[in-house]
């Protein structure tokens, strides 16, 4: 079974001085990632000395809304230390999907079809960029770049099988403002003429 790697967190700053760590979590499940005994791959910041390639969980628990972890091969605060700006990978089953029916990991939706709510064809998702608030980076027919805020209001249907997502698109989100449109086509047309000289 074909299997992928995906981000869920990074390592942050050392807490205590038996090795556990703070982890800026970037899953949506991390009851899941972060079980005792899991193994998460390890990706070191560059000019890292860290040297380990995977992380044994021995222990989580939150404190004042953040996840504190310990590994197994982090047994002291100096070695905790080393391992500050390590980014964590689990590898899951390619098929594998989120506990939750109204969540999806990065490459199910990259790839997909976007459309209007009218079925009008907008592009196709190229990526995701996380942060306050989750973005889908759909590179339109024209070839431009538009994020669209992943809620359901602007984005009321994803659809895995289908290999489509539907926005509910507004001038400015996808699409462009019409004057904006306008403007684009009269440089288009002075290009035209200035090659054509």
């Amino acid at each position: 079974m074909e299997s992928i790697e995906v981000v869920v967190g990074r390592i942050g700053k050392p807490h205590g001085i038996r090795g556990e760590v703070t982890v800026d979590v970037r899953s949506d499940e991390p009851e899941r990632r972060y079980a005792d005994g899991a193994v998460l791959l390890v990706e070191a910041p560059r000019g890292s000395a860290f040297a380990a390639r995977t992380l044994t969980v021995a222990g989580t628990r939150w404190h004042q809304g953040v996840l504190l972890a310990r590994f197994a091969e982090l047994p002291d605060r100096t070695a905790a230390e080393s391992a500050r700006g390590v980014v964590l990978r689990a590898v899951v089953p390619a098929d594998e999907s989120p506990e939750d029916p109204d969540e999806f990991y990065d490459h199910q939706l990259v790839g997909l079809a976007a459309y209007d709510v009218d079925g009008a064809h907008l592009g196709e998702v190229v990526g995701l960029l996380h942060g306050a608030q989750d973005l889908l980076r759909i590179r339109t027919l024209d070839r431009r770049e538009a994020l669209v805020p992943f809620v359901s209001a602007l984005v009321p249907e994803v659809d895995i099988t289908g290999g489509r997502v539907v926005i509910a698109d507004r001038p400015g989100l996808v699409t462009p403002f019409p004057d904006d449109q306008d403007d684009q086509d009269d440089q288009d047309d002075q290009d035209d003429e200035g090659a054509g000289a």
